[in-house]
C-alpha cells in the first residue's frame, strides 16, 4: 500500500480547502502584501484555479497523517508519478 494518496479536492470541506491553501501559500514563500488588496484571497482563488487544472494535487500521508498542498513537482520529489498509481491500484 502506498503512504501517500491523492485526496480530490472538492471532497474537502471548503474551511478545509482553505486552511490547506492559506499553509500552502505561507510555506511557499508568496507575497500575501500584495497592492491589489486581494492578498491571501487573491493567491487562495488563484491556487484552487491551478487544482482545477491539475497543477496542484492534495496529498494526504497515511503514516504521519498530514495533509498537504503540493506541486507535481513535489508530489514527483517523493518518487511518485500519478500514472503509476492509477495501474497499482493504490490510487
Amino acid at each position: 500500500m502506498s503512504r501517500f494518496i491523492e485526496v480530490p479536492a472538492r471532497m474537502l470541506p471548503p474551511e478545509t480547502l482553505n486552511a490547506l491553501l492559506e499553509a500552502f501559500v505561507t510555506r511557499q514563500g508568496y507575497d500575501t502584501t500584495d497592492t491589489s488588496g486581494d492578498g491571501m484571497h487573491g493567491w487562495v482563488v488563484e491556487l484552487k484555479r491551478q487544482l482545477e487544472r491539475g497543477e496542484l494535487l492534495i496529498a494526504h500521508d497515511i503514516e504521519l497523517e498530514q495533509t498537504e498542498v503540493m506541486t507535481l513537482a513535489q508530489w514527483r520529489a517523493f518518487g511518485r508519478d500519478l500514472a503509476d498509481d492509477e495501474e497499482e491500484g493504490d490510487y
